[in-house]
């Protein structure tokens, strides 16, 4: 599998999985990356909860740091099928939406459909590094 594909799929699940709602509330702060504003998100959310992270900004330092999730959930006592599960389940959830809104084909949808759960754990090992 092409690495340029696993880093972009990597990054877009990682950001997908922070919610949609966050997606409109982009912070400007001093750190070269943006950070994401939680505020008008759901009382949990899933991915802190399948990573036993108590809140976005400890996730989020510990990915700046090139931790990947595997390594998150191991330091955490977690479980990483719950987080592999998780993201493929939204990953999903957003192919269908896409094909029912006509972006995708029937074809399309189902050939990405059967590579997610590979992709998501192949994304969910890989470590980045910031450099």
């Amino acid at each position: 599998m092409n690495i340029k594909r696993v880093v972009i799929v990597g990054t877009m699940v990682v950001v997908m999985s922070f919610g949609g709602t966050s997606w409109n509330k982009l912070t400007v702060s001093a750190s070269p990356v943006a950070k994401w504003s939680t505020t008008s998100v759901a009382d949990e959310d899933e991915l802190l909860v399948a990573l036993n992270q108590s809140s976005d900004e400890e996730l989020y330092e510990a990915l700046y740091d090139g931790k990947s999730l595997q390594d998150i959930v191991t330091e955490h006592n977690g479980n990483i099928s719950d987080v592999i599960n998780l993201q493929v389940a939204q990953l999903t959830k957003q192919l269908q939406l896409r094909l029912a809104s006509g972006s995708i084909s029937v074809q399309q949808y189902e050939v990405q459909k059967a590579e997610l759960r590979d992709i998501v754990t192949q994304s969910v090992r890989t470590s980045f590094s910031i450099e």
